[in-house]
């Protein structure tokens, strides 16, 4: 997963914007590790928000991530808004297609978004990888990242950077001990 939130834990204000994305300073040029990461991954998977807000209002104009096999998670019959462009659109759980994905060949698979496929994700244990962007700024409301679960998932800290007041973290997911697997944890 790789993915940006408010200091409080939105990843979209009260209205599903993202246009409060931004360093403390606007005039300050920005780090980032999205080049490095996206090296790494040849698959994307977002769901049908996402996929509308990009292609509506981040990036009207030409697919993001031409490079990437991307999947669309919807209940919605569509087809692609960039025909070039390799999007599938899916009705699979997002857990069914991450299995069937991680039996292929190929690079790291990149969750996008929104929130509820996170959270299915997180319930199965198939997110390997958290690297969280936190924006220094609190929205008071909106779209959470993180909703309530049934089980806690346990992580160990893998990187820090910060970088004009976004304080990247990245985190995997913890190797579950024998005691842990007997108790069910």
């Amino acid at each position: 997963m790789f993915i940006a939130m408010s200091l409080d834990g939105y990843i979209a204000d009260r209205e599903g914007k993202v246009d409060w994305l931004a360093g403390q300073d606007d005039g300050a040029e920005e780090e980032n590790s999205y080049g490095a990461f996206e090296k790494g991954i040849d698959t994307v998977i977002m769901g049908w928000r996402t996929y509308h807000q990009v292609v509506t209002e981040l990036s009207p104009e030409r697919w993001v991530y031409d490079n990437l096999q991307s999947y669309v998670i919807t209940h919605r019959e569509h087809s692609s808004d960039f025909p070039a462009a390799d999007i599938t659109f899916v009705q699979n759980s997002p857990c069914a297609l991450v299995r069937e994905l991680k039996k292929r060949e190929g690079k790291d698979i990149w969750i996008c978004g929104g929130a509820d496929i996170v959270r299915q994700l997180m319930g199965e244990g198939l997110i390997d990888r958290y690297h969280i962007s936190v924006i220094p700024t609190i929205l008071g409301g909106g779209i959470p990242l993180f909703h309530a679960m049934e089980r806690e998932v346990k992580l160990c800290l893998a990187e820090v950077k910060n970088c004009n007041g976004i304080v990247e973290l990245v985190y995997e997911r913890r190797q579950v001990g024998v005691k842990e697997r007997e108790a069910g944890i």
